[in-house]
């Protein structure tokens, strides 16, 4: 049975997770492969994208700009670009910040009107980080709120570059900034507090963009951009809740294949090694290999998050059965993600048994519990509705787990991995909500 549409599921524990596996592609490249093609002149190529839902948002809204593209059926895209007219529709993101975010850029460099909108999550995050430096470079930018909650409605074309430094460390407010930098005149350059993911960089040179990286100062320069060929790796940050499925219970022993290994995105991989776990990643290959082991608390700052931001939610259940007492903080921009994860994570703990203080910008999670069944409910975020599962089937007993649904947003098929790795029991149980 397919759970990628089912609102609500019981998950009962069974054992330890054990196997090998290759995760969906990697959402945050697989949405910049599509945009990126569709900027570029001639025909990109495009293999590996993720299927999930907050991606196939990015491929129609693309669509709409007069981009032809083609699959083969195999897990093979042909995008030909570039972007032929203004969109001829409202772009719809879904779920997607990455996606609203980074098509914001995309618009304002277009010359005509955009509007673009989202679920009733989306539309509550916060917009005003992209308007205000879009508005800076010519765009004019309106939305609800004075333009800080979508629907957006953009008119591009006419920018000039600018010197932006983000009051948030977020790879997507860069991201924007930059896409619209390569129709500006003259360069843009973003300066960050805290490096973020340099997915936007790295794959912009692939499709032949001018680009520098000096520390945290990013710059592009204006210019077309040119097809390429794309294979999307495996999501690191779907990995994460294998790692820490396998670190749950004894006898736990997963290898995940064909991981992005790219600056940022093996964080977790360094805060578990913190807590003491048996784990190794081979960046050559990709494959990050993961054995049941005794975990200590760690502490988490503001320096720490940008690297972990979505991979919080299942550290805090690593978290949970660690010794001692883990403190996360400077974690605020947690609470403008799919849900305010800080609240949620932490109403997540407390209904699987585990003590936890929530505080301004982060928690304080009280280690060594034995995880319990209970009910979670995932507030629409697909990352605490994956979290909450890995939790239950490490637990003696059976877990409702509401919001299942947005689960589908980026790995529709999580829970059949789950099964097969720890052979928990499933069921669905939509007429309970």
């Amino acid at each position: 049975m397919s759970f990628d549409a089912v609102e609500a599921v019981r998950v009962t524990g069974a054992g330890p997770a054990a196997g090998a596996l290759r995760v969906p592609g990697d959402k945050s490249i697989s949405h910049r492969a599509l945009l990126l093609s569709a900027l570029a002149h001639g025909t990109s190529t495009v293999t590996g994208l993720s299927r999930g839902q907050d991606v196939t948002h990015t491929r129609r809204a693309i669509e709409r700009f007069g981009v032809v593209i083609e699959d083969d059926g195999h897990g093979r895209l042909r995008v030909e670009g570039p972007l032929r007219h203004e969109p001829d529709d409202v772009l719809d993101a879904g779920n997607a910040g990455t996606g609203i975010r980074l098509m914001a850029g995309v618009c304002a460099g277009v010359d005509g009107v955009s509007v673009l909108t989202g679920d009733r999550f989306l539309r509550r995050r916060p917009m005003s980080r992209i308007a205000d430096p879009l508005r800076e470079m010519g765009a004019r930018v309106d939305g609800r709120e004075h333009g800080q909650l979508a629907p957006l409605v953009i008119r591009g074309g006419n920018l000039h570059g600018i010197t932006h430094a983000p009051k948030v460390a977020s790879a997507q407010v860069k991201s924007a900034i930059m896409l619209a930098g390569l129709s500006a005149e003259g360069p843009t350059t973003v300066v960050e507090a805290h490096p973020t993911r340099r997915h936007t960089e790295e794959m912009l040179l692939g499709f032949g963009g001018r680009v520098r990286v000096d520390g945290t100062r990013v710059t592009v320069e204006p210019g077309p951009l040119s097809a390429t060929d794309v294979a999307v790796p495996g999501d690191p940050s779907q990995a994460a809740f294998w790692a820490v499925a396998a670190l749950l219970a004894e006898g736990g022993s997963v290898v995940v294949e064909d991981l992005y290994t790219g600056f940022g995105r093996s964080d977790f991989v360094d805060v578990l090694r913190r807590m003491g776990a048996a784990i190794e990643f081979d960046e050559a290959t990709g494959t990050l290999t993961v054995r049941s082991s005794r975990l200590r608390a760690v502490e988490l700052t503001a320096a720490d998050i940008p690297g972990i931001v979505d991979e919080v939610p299942v550290l805090a259940v690593a978290a949970a059965v660690a010794e001692g007492t883990t403190v996360i903080s400077g974690a605020g921009e947690l609470r403008a993600k799919e849900s305010d994860r800080i609240a949620h994570t932490c109403g997540m703990l407390r209904a699987l048994g585990v003590t936890v203080t929530e505080t301004e910008d982060g928690m304080v999670i009280k280690g060594g519990a034995k995880l319990r069944p209970g009910t979670v409910d995932s507030h629409g975020d697909h990352r605490l509705a994956m979290a909450a599962a890995v939790a239950a089937a490490a637990t003696e007993g059976e877990t409702l787990i509401t919001g299942w649904d947005s689960v589908a947003t980026s790995y529709p098929a999580f829970m059949e991995d789950l099964v097969s790795l720890t052979g928990a029991g499933v069921t669905a149980a939509d007429d309970e909500v």
